[in-house]
This record gives C-alpha cells, sequence and structure tokens, in this order.
C-alpha cells in the first residue's frame, strides 16, 4: 500500500473532509529524481481537456518528470478507462496514477486492490474518495450554479417565464451540474422547457441542440456544456435566431472566449483547466517525493462575460493555439 507522506503540522484529515484550499497552492519545485506518471483520461477530442493535458505537459517538462497520457475515447467508454488504469497499475516503471474519471465510480474494488502500491490521484471530475489519496479539482457541480446565477441576475421577478434549454453533458459525471443548476434558478422565472444530456463531442451536441430547436421554438436561451454552445453559434446565425436567443457555456474554450469577445456568447465559467493540470502533476510530484502538500486542491471558478474577460488570465484556461494533444512527455535534459 502507497503511504502517503504527513504534513509537517501533524496529519490531513481524511479526503473526504479536506475542502478546497485554493490560495495555499505553490507550484512544485523540481523533481529530485525523474518519476514516470500515467495519466488516464476521458478524451482529447475538446478543448477544454486539450487545456488539461497542456497543463500537465508544460509542468511535466518543467519538473522533469515522464508522462504517460491513455484516453478513453469518450464518457461512455467506461470499461476502456478501466483496462487502461490496470495497464497502468502493471507497468513497473510507472510510480504514480493520475485519474481524469468517466465515472465517479470507476475504482472498482478490484481495480482499487491493483493500484495499492501507487498513489492514486483524481484530477478535473469527480472520483468516488475509496482508493484515491488526493485530488485536484473544484466541485465541477458548482459550474452549474454559477451558469443558472447569472441566467437569474438578468431576470426580474415581474417579467414573463423565461423558457431555456438545458445541455449538461454526459449523464454519468453531469448530474451534479444538473442538480446545482436547478437549485441556483429555483424559484426564479427561468423554466427549463427540455433538458437534452449526451457526450461532449461535436456531432452529438450540434444534433442535440438542433433537436431541441426544433420541438422548442420558443427559448430564449441554450445553456450547458461548451460543445453545445459552440454549435450555438453558428445554428442560431443560420436559423436567423442570432441575438432572440442567448447562449451560456458552463465552461470556457477557445470558441467560447471568441464568441465572448464578439458578442454571440453571453457567459460562460471557467475552473481554469490548464492551471488544474499543472497542479496535478505538481501534487504527485510533492507525494513522490514526501513533501507536505495539501490533500485537494483547486483553482477558483468565475464566471466570464464581455464586462470581465480582459481581466482574467485566459492562459490559466485555454491551451495555445497551435497546440496538439501529447501522449508521452519525457524530461528534459537541457532543463
Amino acid at each position: 500500500m502507497f503511504a502517503l507522506a504527513q504534513p509537517a503540522s501533524g496529519g490531513d484529515p481524511p479526503l473526504s473532509e479536506i475542502q478546497a484550499r485554493p490560495s495555499d497552492y505553490v507550484p512544485a519545485r523540481k523533481a529530485g529524481r525523474a518519476w514516470v506518471l500515467c495519466a488516464v483520461i476521458p478524451h482529447i477530442k475538446d478543448a477544454y481537456w486539450l487545456a488539461v493535458n497542456y497543463g500537465m505537459a508544460e509542468e511535466a517538462r518543467r519538473l522533469g518528470v515522464e508522462v504517460r497520457f491513455a484516453e478513453a475515447g469518450g464518457y461512455a467508454r467506461q470499461d476502456v478507462q478501466r483496462e487502461q488504469i490496470l495497464a497502468c497499475s502493471k507497468d513497473p516503471g510507472v510510480h504514480a496514477l493520475l485519474v481524469g474519471a468517466v465515472s465517479r465510480d470507476i475504482l472498482t474494488p478490484q481495480l482499487r486492490h491493483a493500484t495499492a502500491h501507487l498513489p492514486v490521484i483524481g484530477i478535473v471530475n469527480a472520483i468516488d474518495d475509496a482508493g484515491v489519496v488526493a485530488t485536484v479539482g473544484v466541485d465541477w457541480d458548482e459550474m452549474g450554479r454559477a451558469a443558472g446565477a447569472f441566467l437569474v441576475n438578468r431576470t426580474r421577478r415581474d417579467e414573463p417565464e423565461i423558457p431555456i434549454a438545458w445541455f449538461p453533458g454526459p449523464r454519468s459525471v453531469s448530474e451534479g451540474v444538473d442538480r446545482k443548476f436547478r437549485q441556483a434558478i429555483e424559484g426564479s422565472r427561468v423554466v427549463v422547457r427540455a433538458t437534452s444530456w449526451g457526450d461532449t463531442g461535436k456531432a452529438v451536441q450540434r444534433n442535440l441542440l438542433q433537436q431541441t430547436l426544433d420541438q422548442y421554438p420558443d427559448v430564449r436561451y441554450v445553456v450547458g456544456n461548451a460543445l453545445m454552445a459552440e454549435a450555438a453559434i453558428s445554428v442560431l446565425r443560420e436559423r436567423g435566431l442570432h441575438g432572440r436567443v442567448g447562449i451560456v457555456s458552463t465552461y470556457l474554450t477557445p470558441a467560447i472566449q471568441r464568441g465572448i469577445l464578439r458578442g454571440s456568447v453571453l457567459a460562460a465559467s471557467t475552473d481554469f483547466p490548464v492551471l488544474q493540470g499543472r497542479m496535478s502533476i505538481g501534487l504527485a510530484v510533492n507525494l513522490l517525493e514526501k513533501r507536505p502538500t495539501p490533500l485537494h486542491i483547486a483553482p477558483v471558478i468565475r464566471t466570464v462575460t464581455a464586462d470581465n474577460i480582459k481581466t482574467i488570465d485566459v492562459a490559466d484556461s485555454l491551451p495555445p493555439v497551435l497546440f496538439a494533444p501529447q501522449f508521452v512527455v519525457r524530461p528534459d535534459a537541457s532543463r
């Protein structure tokens, strides 16, 4: 069983009791040896996970460690991700496992047994505590609350109901987002006319959006995952609905950033995925080097609008324009 080094203060409470402490985050020092990390993630088919991939790759190079990435290919492919976790655990050259889970319960009892000799770190997506020694990531459910709060703040209690279409994303990881969004709009004039669940693939989300607009032509806003929001920019223009139907995204991508700057998108939440990628590698190195470190770290969620976008460091949220996915990152001997 992997033994976690305890902080000098005398120890940490159980993982389930630890709250995000973003002010505690200090970038890790360069690693004392070339550790090998295995990172399994849902996919790299949208800008969000590309941003995480970029942050992890850059921090691995800075710290002098190796990272091997494996993507499941989507949130529906739990069996693939479990096989990838098992493969990492069997590799004698791997020192730590980072899991961007496609479902909260991805670590079965058998996988927890197989990975007991490694530090397992949950990154970005929610994951059950059992078998995990530390996590990096915001409470993703709060991204839904932020989107709901933005809509409510745009409405008056004396105006007619405001019908919206809601696209939470994959059900396996988005039920909490849905719950917090509905809590945020409860008692307001915002009414969910339609809810469409689905994988965050471009074709999937575009089809869901088209079907919803056909069935519910009265919606005033389309709200949800960034792939839907990206598709909505062109779909609404094609239908002559630009300016009549507003777009709100639950997270930020380069296309959503451009949409906000151009007035096509009203708002997007950001949990700074590039920074989370950096945090993930730094936390893994600190654990392996047995340095005192918080067991849960996360940025603070911000709602990005045209009014504040120039005050937010988008380099912590978005990868460079020409960045391509990295699947193996090795230490640079020249650094």
